[in-house]
């Protein structure tokens, strides 16, 4: 059985929460945070993710693992992505590690544990999976993802069999 994302009215309390974190903090630091733009298109096994792309920054989340488990998402997931936009906003994403000190420092301030991972049982959430593609090497046949896959094709990835040494060719 497959779960229903998360409605409507369940989104906004989500995202209702997001700038009640950004508020905190901004009290506490003294400054204004805007709310960066957040979306519920996070797939896979993953709660949440910040992520900056072009430039754009964006926190996502998975609207099904949200919808199977929202007060505790609520009170860790949503505070745990707010506190990697707020270090990005303070030390810039290159200069620290993502769960490093100045992370677990923003996580305190929000009243938040500071957790890199949860264990959910992720049975009815819809769960990506990578493609693999046939390749051989002199010893035999492998398969490799998608993103390998991809990299080998556009000329940017060459891969080798780590037994006999010899490149991976696709089978088609």
């Amino acid at each position: 059985m497959t779960l229903e994302p998360i409605t409507r009215a369940g989104q906004q309390q989500v995202v209702d929460a997001t700038r009640e974190c950004l508020d905190r903090a901004g009290r506490l630091l003294g400054r204004d945070f805007s709310l960066p733009a957040v979306a519920f298109d996070l797939q896979g096994r993953a709660a949440g993710m910040y992520r900056v792309h072009k430039r754009q920054r964006c926190i996502r989340y998975n609207p099904y693992i949200f919808a199977k488990y929202l007060a505790d998402n609520l009170a860790n997931t949503v505070p745990h992505e707010v506190a990697h936009y707020l270090t990005d906003m303070l030390y810039g994403l290159r200069n620290i590690r993502p769960h490093g000190k100045e992370w677990q420092t923003v996580m305190a301030m929000l009243g938040a544990e500071p957790v890199v991972t949860c264990r959910y049982d992720l049975s009815g959430v819809p769960l990506r999976r990578q493609r693999r593609f046939s390749y051989r090497c002199a010893c035999g046949p492998h398969a490799i993802s998608t993103v390998r896959h991809n990299r080998v094709l556009s000329g940017s990835g060459r891969y080798v069999c780590r037994r006999c040494r010899s490149e991976l060719v696709f089978a088609g």
